[in-house]
Formats: C-alpha cells, structure tokens, sequence
C-alpha cells in the first residue's frame, strides 16, 4: 500500500538529477586526470633540477626517450575521459543544441542576405528592361531616318525647293494684289473734277499729265532701292501727284534727297 501511494517522480525531476550526478561525475574524472597531469609535471621538475649540466649523454638519451614518447601519443587515437554513456549522451545533446542554434543564426542571415538580393535583383531587372525598350525604340527611330534619308535624292531635294519658291512667289504676287486693291480702294486718283478744283489753286498738274497710282509710286521706289542700292533715288515728276508725295514723305516712308528737292528714296528700315 506503502509503494502505491507514492507518487513517482516528474521527468523533469529525473532529467535535472541524472544531469547533475553526470556532471558531478564528469567533473571527478577531469580532477583526477588533472591530479595525474600535476603529479608528472611535479616528477619532471623534481627530474630536471637533479640531472647535472655535464651529463649531457643522460640529456641525449632523456630527448631520445621523450621523442619517442611523444610518437607514441600522436600515433594513439585520444581516449574519452568517461566510458559513462549518459554523459556521453549528456554532452552530445548539448553540443547538438549549441550546432543547432548556430545553424539556425546562419540561416536566418542567409535568408535574410536572400531576399536583400532578390530586391536587387528585381530592381536590376525592371531597370534592364527599361533601357531595353528605350534602345529599342531608339533603334527603331534611327531605322527610320535612315529609310527617309535614303529615299531622300537630290532631285527630289531640288523639286522640293522649287515647289517651295513657287509658293513663296504666288504668295508674293498675292500679297501685291492684295495691296495695290487696298491702295487703289483708300488712295484713289483724283477724278477730272477733282483735279479741275484744285488746278485753279495750283495744287495739281495740268490735266493733260497722266498721274500715277500710289501702289505704282511705292513700286518703283522698290524697285529702284533693289536695283541700285548705291543710288536709291527717283525724280520727280508731273506724274507723282504732290499729296501722295507729302504723305510718304510725313509719314516716313520716303525721305528727299539732301541736296535735290525733286528726288526722293525709301526710308531704311533696317
């Protein structure tokens, strides 16, 4: 009855006991195998201080001896200080756990350096990508302008600059028929009465002179300015009719000549 009702031990209980007797064991051998160590160590002082410095062949023969000692220990495998195979199986847990913790560490930087990689990875990747399609439609761009260039003779050069001169020249003659409308609509002639009026007070030439339109005026001062720039000059004459003459002239369109009265020019306007 005794026996039942005791109640038995934990595991936790049990494994904290057996690892504390292991290393309380554990812990005797190595202060046994230390003593042991001390107590040859001791010998080989005790040796060393009553050997003589003349015995050198006793010196030889000791290196010899501990020479071949020392192959002797190389050549034998190491002994585990305890034969006990719970502390053997004691210390290889522990030593387990310590490999696995440190695995663990190394596998977390490795993910963790992982991923850092594949961020740059995929960032490396979009911007390849990019520039791809920015060579590509830049290849495509120069192929092109090639092509055009190709196509591209002097004699279609050529006709291109004719077609061009010829619509500056019928843009031209548009715009001088535009103004010669608009000159000959508010700068009319004078009529025969109107000239009549004015004959009396000496304002107008003789009615037999022929007068000239101010699109004809402003004509030939051009022409004259372009083709003899050196002498720009035109004289005057019964057919310029003398308002139109003093309108230019007010309006700084045309300026006298500085020395004839009767010979006016375009004004620079340049």
């Amino acid at each position: 009855m005794e026996q039942q009702s005791k109640i038995p031990e934990t595991p936790s209980e049990t494994d904290t006991g057996c690892s504390e007797a292991m290393r309380a064991e554990l812990l005797d051998e190595c202060e046994e195998q230390f003593g042991l160590l001390q107590k040859l160590q001791n010998e080989i002082i005790l040796a060393d201080t009553d050997c003589s410095d003349g015995e050198s062949n006793e010196a030889v023969n000791r290196l010899n001896a501990l020479t071949t000692e020392l192959e002797q220990w190389q050549e034998m495998e190491p002994k585990l200080l305890s034969t006990n195979p719970e502390i053997l199986l004691g210390l290889g847990k522990d030593e387990l756990q310590r490999l696995n913790s440190q695995l663990k560490m190394v596998l977390s930087c490795s993910q963790a350096k992982r991923d850092a990689l594949k961020d740059v990875l995929q960032r490396e990747q979009k911007w390849l990508e990019e520039k791809k399609e920015v060579l590509s439609a830049v290849t495509e761009r120069v192929a092109t302008l090639r092509n055009e260039n190709e196509q591209l003779s002097e004699h279609s050069i050529l006709q291109d600059m004719k077609r061009k001169i010829t619509r500056v020249k019928d843009y031209h003659g548009n715009l001088m028929e535009t103004l010669s409308d608009m000159l000959a609509e508010h700068f009319p002639l004078p009529n025969q009465q109107a000239v009549g009026a004015k004959k009396k007070r000496g304002t107008v030439p003789d009615s037999g002179a022929d007068l000239i339109s101010l699109s004809e005026i402003l004509e030939q001062l051009t022409n004259k300015t372009l083709e003899t720039p050196h002498e720009p000059y035109v004289a005057l004459d019964d057919s310029f009719w003398p308002p139109y003459v003093e309108m230019l002239l007010r309006n700084g369109i045309a300026v006298r000549h500085p020395e004839d009265c009767n010979k006016i020019r375009l004004e620079n306007f340049y």
